[in-house]
């Protein structure tokens, strides 16, 4: 028997993250899980930036990364206690994450971790170009996961066929 008592559901707050959200809730519904919300913050590199002069180097910033970090975490930590609807809110038990990296290792750590029984992922559904320059979240979260991946692709992005 399928036992699903802890639903790991990353977010990226877009329209395809909420839609599968819903997903996620009905599971925990229906296995009276916890679901744990996870946000992943990019790293935010200077070294990449250091030759560029109009860009201050982490010695001159105001604020100092640390204290802009802080303010990131927090606002992250605020939007997703607020991502849930509030009719569900208090009804089922519910986890919150955020981590900084890139995102779909942070989300395998953070599975594996948690020891997720399923992750419910929103994908975006690039194709083409847009896929090989943005990458793919989902796509390297399916392949490397410690546990099923389920992924939601939003109703209204169409699957268009390559030309």
């Amino acid at each position: 028997m399928i036992q699903m008592k802890t639903i790991l559901h990353p977010t990226d707050f877009s329209e395809s993250s909420n839609y599968a959200l819903g997903y996620a809730i009905a599971f925990a519904k229906q296995f009276e899980a916890k679901i744990c919300l996870l946000h992943v913050i990019p790293d935010i590199s200077f070294q990449m930036y250091s030759g560029m002069s109009s860009i201050p180097l982490p010695s001159q910033q105001v604020p100092e990364t640390a204290v802009l970090m802080a303010d990131i975490e927090k606002h992250v930590r605020q939007s997703l206690e607020e991502v849930l609807p509030p009719e569900v809110r208090g009804s089922i038990p519910v986890e919150y994450f955020t981590r900084n990296g890139v995102a779909f290792l942070e989300i395998i750590r953070c599975a594996d971790q948690i020891k997720a029984d399923v992750i419910v992922l929103g994908t975006h559904g690039h194709t083409g170009l847009k896929h090989a320059i943005i990458g793919c979240v989902a796509e390297n979260v399916v392949r490397k996961s410690p546990c099923p991946v389920f992924t939601v692709r939003h109703p209204e992005h169409k699957f268009e066929m390559p030309v």
